[in-house]
C-alpha cells in the first residue's frame, strides 16, 4: 500500500497520518528526514543538496525527486510507504511518477483532507505548543489541565508566529497553487479520494479508511 496524504494547514495531515501507520504498518516517508538522513550520511546528493541549502537557494524538484527514489529504493518498506509532503508540485509528481512507472514504489491511493477555511482558522489559531517538549494542544478542543501550561512537562505553552488568521491565509493560498493541479493530476489517474476533514477526528478516520480499502 503506496499512499500519498495531502491537505493545508491545520487539517489534521499529522493526525491522519499516525493513525495510518499504526494500523496498516507502512513507513512514513518525509523529504524533512530524507534531507536530513542524506547529509548526515553525505552521499553525493546530500552533499549537493547542502550545496543548495548553504546558499539559502531551494533544492531543485530534480535533486529533490532522486533523493526520494533513492530513498525508497534502499529502504525495506515492507508494507508500503505514506509519503507526507512530496510530490507537492505537478512537476514533482509527473517526475516521481516516471520514475517509479510500473515498479512496486508507483503511488497506488492519495487521500486528501478538505476542510472550510473558518473551521482551519479556528484550529490554527487556537493552536498552543509546549516550548520544551513540543506537545501540541488546541484552547477549546484539546486544552491543557492547566491553562498556559503542559501537561507532559510542566513547561509554558506558546502560540507560533505562523499560527495566525494573517499567516494562515498565505500559506493556505500558497498551498492551493501549488497543490491543486497535483490533486486534478492524480484524480484524472482515479487515484485520488477526497475526505472531509471538517467533522470529529473518528470520523474523519472512518473516512479515511473508507477512502485506502474502497
Amino acid at each position: 500500500m503506496n499512499l500519498l496524504i495531502m491537505g493545508g494547514p491545520g487539517a489534521g495531515k499529522g493526525t491522519m497520518s499516525e493513525k495510518i501507520l499504526k494500523k496498516y504498518n507502512v513507513q512514513h516517508i518525509s523529504t524533512g528526514d530524507i534531507f536530513r538522513n542524506e547529509m548526515a550520511n553525505q552521499t553525493e546528493l546530500g552533499i549537493l543538496a547542502k550545496s543548495y541549502i548553504d546558499q539559502g537557494l531551494l533544492v531543485p524538484d530534480d535533486v529533490t525527486n532522486q533523493m526520494v527514489k533513492s530513498y525508497l529504493e534502499k529502504t525495506d518498506l515492507g508494507n508500503g510507504y505514506l509519503l507526507d509532503g512530496y510530490p507537492r508540485t505537478i512537476d514533482q509528481a509527473k517526475a516521481f511518477d516516471e520514475m517509479t512507472k510500473g515498479t512496486s514504489l508507483a503511488i497506488g491511493r492519495v487521500i486528501s483532507l478538505s476542510i472550510a477555511f473558518e473551521e482551519l482558522a479556528g484550529r490554527v489559531t487556537g493552536r498552543r505548543i509546549c516550548k520544551k517538549c513540543g506537545a501540541i494542544y488546541h484552547v477549546k478542543s484539546h486544552p491543557p489541565k492547566v491553562e498556559g501550561i503542559c501537561d507532559v512537562c510542566g513547561s509554558e505553552l506558546i502560540q507560533r508566529k505562523d499560527d495566525t488568521v494573517e499567516s494562515l491565509t498565505v500559506r493556505l493560498d500558497e498551498y492551493r497553487r501549488q497543490t491543486e493541479p497535483v490533486m486534478l493530476y492524480y484524480g484524472n489517474q482515479g487515484l485520488l479520494r477526497s475526505v472531509n476533514a471538517n467533522q470529529a477526528i473518528e470520523d474523519v478516520w472512518k473516512d479515511t479508511q473508507k477512502a485506502l480499502e474502497d
